[in-house]
């Protein structure tokens, strides 16, 4: 059996069982390597198992509800771009279906192991397995491009040494915020959105917009019942689903659908954290557990972390808040941004899962996430536009149907990275070995530089993040 048919098999499998069975096993094992008894290691994967099934249940029925709105509202505002957004799910079937990506698959993940094994990063990374399809998608356009393998899984790696730092900047600040211990989310498709929340969170503190009590928790003092959660989506259920309306608002189906989008956001609104704390659960015998041994042997900062799959944050009430409200500002910048032939649409319904980083640097301040996450977009629709005829080119290989004449395709949320996507695939893709290289020079004294400051950057962040709470 050769390479490709082995590395098919492991693809087989995992797709067969995915990641609400592999994430337990894989926690199951971790408690036992740290000690705790076997009762307790099964029922922490078993819980894991149970939230992220939860979690998938509640975003794979409101997705379906929500996707159609916007699809209307689309069509009765004209918006007519020649490149459309696919979403996240197609692209990810695609990612794994490049033998770039297969390879991956395997070896990829072995790297992420090591790293972790030889301390270069505190994150167990492959606790999120199933979003590697975000370092699968670049190094297949590589492939593509260049018919160049190596050069290919040059690019996922080095994809992954840069992801390591940001992973770890966001780390402490999401585990805190998010309440999930010693928890973080490692995707490419998120984590790099770090630095710019954590550089535009401190720019727009020093102009005062921590004085703009937008967290949830200050909405409900100021409005009493009206600022519950619940109540907000209500109301941006019912605002979301009189946009997708327009043309139709006058029928009764029309009003029968709004109410049922308004009635859906608020139940997600009030599921959600419940099915939160059943997959927090599955992490407190490790947090205890890893404290207990390292309180003595590991520096302040290097507490270990375990990579979970960003579904787990989608729901909080400040992040669902703040993508529902972004959905009609992507548009509209897609509409009015200079040179963007971009348009968004499935992945509409994702912004939740990418702003996190944002979510969590600001505290919760609705208002800006808001502002930085447009602005990260915003860049990213240019990423988009750029990528698209590459990745247009891939998909067309595994597409079921073929493109009508003159689309052009793009995952909105995975391709618009302007770290990975700009400052990373772009050059590699220009310049080949030259740049990986060049990324390499770069990255290791900035790897250094973190290391030697990690601590001051995270206890930056936590300080940033207090002013939202602060009278």
């Amino acid at each position: 059996m050769d390479l490709d048919a082995i590395l098919q098999q492991v693809s087989n499998v995992f797709n067969t069982f995915g990641s609400a069975v592999f994430v337990p096993v894989i926690i199951f094992f971790i408690c036992l390597i740290l000690g705790v008894e076997v009762k307790k290691s099964f029922f922490s994967g078993i819980n894991a198992g149970i939230g992220l099934t939860g979690f998938g249940w509640l975003i794979n029925s409101y997705i379906p509800i929500i996707v159609p709105a916007v699809n209307n509202f689309v069509k009765t505002t004209g918006l007519n771009l020649p490149i459309v957004d696919i979403g996240w799910q197609a692209t990810s079937v695609i990612a794994y279906a490049t033998r770039a990506g297969m390879i991956f698959l395997g070896f990829g993940l072995l790297f992420q192991i090591i790293l972790f094994l030889i301390k270069w990063t505190n994150v167990f990374i492959p606790g999120d397995l199933w979003n590697n399809y975000s370092y699968m998608f670049w190094g297949s356009l590589i492939y593509v491009a260049t018919n160049d393998i190596w050069l290919s899984i040059a690019t996922m790696f080095i994809l992954v040494l840069y992801n390591v730092i940001f992973i770890e900047m966001n780390s402490k600040r999401w585990s805190t915020y998010y309440g999930y211990a010693n928890c973080t989310v490692p995707a490419l498709h998120i984590a790099p959105g770090t630095p710019l929340a954590v550089v535009g969170n401190w720019l727009l503190n020093k102009c005062g917009a921590y004085k703009i009590r937008w967290r949830p928790e200050d909405i409900r003092k100021q409005m009493g019942f009206l600022g519950e959660p619940i109540f907000l989506g209500l109301i941006l259920g019912l605002v979301l689903g009189i946009l997708g309306h327009l043309g139709d608002i006058g029928t009764l189906a029309a009003w029968g659908n709004i109410m049922t989008i308004a009635i859906s956001t608020s139940a997600v609104m009030a599921i959600f954290p419940r099915v939160a704390n059943i997959f927090a659960s599955a992490f407190m015998p490790i947090t205890e557990a890893a404290r207990k041994r390292t309180t003595k042997n590991v520096k302040k900062g290097e507490e270990f972390f375990i990579g979970i799959n960003d579904a787990t944050g989608y729901g909080e009430p400040a992040t669902l808040i703040s993508g529902i409200i972004l959905i009609p500002i992507m548009l509209l910048l897609c509409a009015i941004l200079p040179g963007n032939k971009t348009l968004l649409l499935v992945d509409l319904i994702a912004i939740s899962f990418i702003i996190q980083p944002f979510v969590a640097a600001s505290n919760g301040n609705i208002f800006k996430t808001v502002i930085l996450s447009a602005i990260e977009f915003s860049i990213g629709l240019y990423i988009c536009t750029w990528t698209a005829p590459l990745f247009t080119q891939v998909y067309a290989q595994f597409a079921k149907e073929p493109l009508q004449q003159g689309i052009m395709v793009t995952s909105g949320m995975i391709a618009n990275k302007p770290i990975a996507g700009g400052l990373i695939f772009m050059p590699i893709l220009n310049m080949g070995w030259t740049a990986i290289i060049g990324l390499l020079v770069i990255y290791f004294p900035l790897y250094y530089l973190w290391k030697k400051n990690k601590v001051k950057i995270q206890d930056f962040m936590e300080t940033q993040a207090a002013l939202d709470v602060m009278e």
